[in-house]
């Protein structure tokens, strides 16, 4: 089923309305779609080069509003709603590994993870349940999701058609070893 719906919203991203489904699928993916909007991006970006930036912001800004929608779900209808996409997607576990995560790291879990291709909408949900504030919300969700589809507009800008088949394919891979070098770089100015 998804291997089907991958390919269907390939086939969006062809389309001169492609703007308007890659907004909806990234608004959606942060709080109950399954597939992340790259399905969408990366294509659109190596198709028009001159774009991708406007790209690369829409998506993002349709990210952060989307998770708000998760947010919300955790927060006010958690028990109706939010905890039906919890076990659709059969991650109890991981939204309780979260929760704790959570406790022990606070906003700074928000944006190691929201960088990451992990599914977004566990996180906002889960955020919403533990009543982080909203506000320290919003900023983690700018930082983090803007820097995840930054990230692969960057590779796309200088290597094109090259990375497509890893950021596909390995998209961990590369969120890990970027978020090694952020993680690095902030921990190198506390001690410097």
């Amino acid at each position: 089923m998804l291997r089907s719906l991958y390919t269907r919203l390939q086939r969006l991203s062809a389309r001169d309305d492609a703007v308007w489904w890659m907004s909806a699928i990234s608004f959606a993916e942060s709080s109950f779609f399954p597939l992340p909007p790259d399905v969408m991006l990366v294509p659109m970006c190596l198709e028009k080069p001159k774009r991708l930036w406007f790209y690369t912001n829409i998506c993002a800004f349709a990210s952060l509003l989307g998770g708000l929608l998760g947010y919300a779900l955790g927060f006010y209808l958690f028990e109706s709603i939010g905890r039906m996409i919890i076990d659709f997607y059969n991650a109890q576990e991981s939204f309780h590994h979260f929760q704790e995560m959570f406790t022990e790291f606070g906003p700074w879990f928000l944006i190691l993870k929201g960088v990451t291709p992990i599914p977004y909408k566990l996180l906002t949900i889960t955020a919403g349940f533990a009543h982080l504030d909203l506000t320290v919300f919003i900023l983690c969700s700018i930082v983090a999701r803007f820097s995840r589809f930054y990230m692969i507009a960057i590779l796309l800008h200088f290597y094109g058609p090259q990375v497509q088949h890893i950021i596909e394919k390995r998209l961990m891979l590369v969120a890990t070893v970027l978020l090694v070098v952020v993680v690095g770089g902030l921990l190198s100015f506390k001690f410097v």
